[in-house]
């Protein structure tokens, strides 16, 4: 796993900004990469069931998707999977195994220069992580391997993961600690269109997505920002339109945005 520091502001075009690679199947330039922004160097690439429920997780998970399922019954948009409730509750904070992503750097940097209190952008390092889906994807079980060819795709949807792995137990039976799948969701609000969102599924045995990274891929950077450029990329990002407002449509995105945009440093 490469780790490279990012003191300057030309170097975040460098790195993150133009990554796109010719392919010569198609004529055009693409890229394989998505991102995650922490906003804390030091934060570990954690899920929010792990964070919530520790060592707990395994028997808690089922109890907590059955009673978001059961409890929000008026909200048809949630259908029985357990992957697609998986989803729809990450979506709104509940505590689940999905980690977000994003195919956009843009985005991921917004969310490495966001912080719940605005004096402390410029108090410590914050971390953008790159993973190529196309390497995550080498490393599937076979039958995992074979659905997204089916479906001449290299992404997971509900459907196909939910056709290839009926439950959550033969998911963690496939992957154990050697792989896992990267899902794009179904656009269910304006959030996630807006943040082009994916997630990974991360395996009950992986307890460290960060070891799984370090000794199974080649192509993952991390990406640490030097907190003194953090405001200037935090007001460049203002200017191209990447903020609260943008991202988190609606009077919470708007209020996040106002109330940074008139932060007296």
């Amino acid at each position: 796993m490469e780790v490279v520091r990012i003191n300057e502001l030309d170097e975040i075009f460098k790195y993150l900004i133009s990554e796109q690679k010719y392919d010569e199947r198609i004529n055009r330039y693409r890229s394989s990469y998505i991102y995650r922004g922490l906003s804390n160097g030091d934060y570990s690439l954690v899920t929010t069931l792990a964070r919530n429920c520790k060592d707990k997780q395994r028997e808690l998970e089922k109890p907590i998707l059955r009673n978001f399922y059961k409890y929000a019954s008026e909200h048809r948009i949630i259908q029985s999977s357990d992957w697609h409730k998986m989803i729809v509750g990450q979506h709104h904070g509940l505590p689940t195994r999905l980690m977000d992503w994003t195919y956009s750097p843009l985005v991921a940097l917004h969310f490495a220069m966001s912080e719940g209190n605005l004096n402390d952008i410029d108090k410590h390092d914050c971390v953008v992580w790159q993973i190529d889906i196309e390497e995550l994807n080498s490393l599937l079980p076979e039958k995992y391997i074979q659905a997204l060819s089916d479906d001449n795709a290299y992404l997971f949807t509900v459907d196909t993961l939910s056709r290839v792995a009926g439950s959550i137990e033969e998911y963690d039976n496939d992957m154990s600690d050697k792989a896992m799948v990267l899902l794009e969701p179904p656009s269910i609000d304006p959030r996630i269109v807006n943040q082009y969102s994916h997630f990974s599924v991360v395996p009950m045995q992986m307890t460290k997505v960060e070891d799984f990274l370090n000794d199974r891929t080649v192509n993952t950077v991390k990406y640490i920002i030097a907190k003194e450029i953090r405001w200037r990329i935090r007001d460049m990002l203002e200017q191209m339109n990447i903020n609260e407002r943008t991202l988190l449509p609606g009077l919470d995105g708007l209020a996040s945005w106002l109330r940074r945009h008139y932060f007296v440093k």
